[in-house]
């Protein structure tokens, strides 16, 4: 008897859970497709305290007939396998339908790992240097995360290691 009063609150519990969640899976777009990011620029700024300092620019594409909306970046830039850049990003403009515009991050060096990038360069000094980016980029709510990861080489001389 008391299992009988038991199942009858519990189920209606359930059954008013899928009638609230339902509606939620009707605006979820079939046709949706995930922005796309690169990595545009990378250049040094005038530093501040005698630590340097990086404007990096990400070009964001929203290929998609709904707003886009960019709630923070987390973002790392690696030389020789040396995290010598690590930052945070936040409060960016909402991106239109079928639009694309580019971010600028500020970001400051790590020093020590700046100092242990030039202890390996003078050991092996001749060397392509091979470089990392990695971003995350929260999209807020139950949107999944943007990450983006990019590899490559360059010479110290500034022409392309390829």
């Amino acid at each position: 008897m008391i299992l009988k009063n038991i199942r009858f609150p519990v189920a209606a519990f359930f059954l008013c859970c899928v009638f609230l969640l339902l509606p939620a899976c009707a605006n979820i777009d079939p046709d949706y497709e995930q922005p796309t990011v690169t990595l545009s620029s990378f250049r040094a700024m005038p530093s501040q305290g005698g630590v340097p300092t990086f404007e990096i620019g990400l070009h964001v594409l929203n290929p998609n007939s709904s707003p886009f909306r960019l709630e923070g970046i987390v973002y790392t830039v690696s030389i020789q396998g040396h995290d010598v850049v690590k930052g945070v990003g936040k409060d960016f403009p909402v991106l239109g339908a079928y639009s694309e515009q580019t971010v600028k991050l500020t970001a400051t060096a790590n020093l020590l790992a700046g100092i242990r990038l030039v202890m390996d360069l003078m050991n092996s000094p001749n060397q392509d240097l091979q470089y990392e980016f990695e971003a995350k980029l929260d999209t807020g709510g139950f949107g999944r995360a943007i990450r983006v990861r990019e590899k490559g080489s360059f010479r110290m001389n500034g022409k392309s290691a390829i």
